[in-house]
């Protein structure tokens, strides 16, 4: 977190190189993040494109008490929410999401198994989603999610919660997992 701190006080200070560290070292877990919370990569792409440049043109205005990537997916969670608000749509699953295997069954096995599970948390509310996929896939801390999130720790506990009993109920009612 110290070698960060470094970064973003060069990046702050005008430092083009820094800026281009902070944005190379966080741009896989914030286009991962977008993906997977939309389901839609061009949706995606174009909230990471935003994201980026809200975090470059407000550089000045982040304050390290969270990592560099926690900011990045608050902005991207933010314009995410936005776009909810403004669509009022439903978010359909990406039927181009590939999975890279050796052998051709599995591949289409494990693309049936990711369209479920991606179905399944496209199906959970926005709220649940978001501390599923945070803790989940990026295993951002409790503390961390509130601060995206705009809410108490013990919410995002029990949206944690609620989230995996859902997630767990519907898997076994579609039979991909035993009872």
């Amino acid at each position: 977190m110290e070698e960060e701190i470094d970064i973003i006080n060069a990046a702050k200070a005008g430092d083009k190189v820094a800026i281009t560290m902070l944005i190379n070292n966080n741009y896989d877990i914030l286009k991962g993040y977008t993906i997977k919370m939309t389901s839609n990569i061009e949706e995606a792409k174009d909230i990471v494109q935003e994201t980026l440049l809200k975090a470059i043109v407000n550089i000045n205005k982040f304050i390290p008490n969270y990592r560099f990537s926690t900011w990045l997916i608050t902005i991207a969670t933010n314009i995410y929410r936005d776009t909810l608000k403004k669509n009022k749509r439903l978010i359909l699953l990406d039927e181009s999401i590939e999975v890279f295997t050796e052998d051709i069954e599995n591949k289409a096995l494990n693309n049936i198994l990711i369209n479920q599970a991606l179905s399944i948390l496209q199906e959970l509310s926005y709220e649940k989603r978001t501390v599923f996929i945070l803790k989940h896939y990026y295993n951002f801390s409790y503390e961390e999610i509130a601060h995206i999130m705009k809410c108490p720790i013990g919410t995002v506990r029990s949206r944690l919660h609620n989230s995996i009993k859902i997630i767990i109920r519907k898997m076994k009612e579609r039979g991909i997992i035993d009872e």
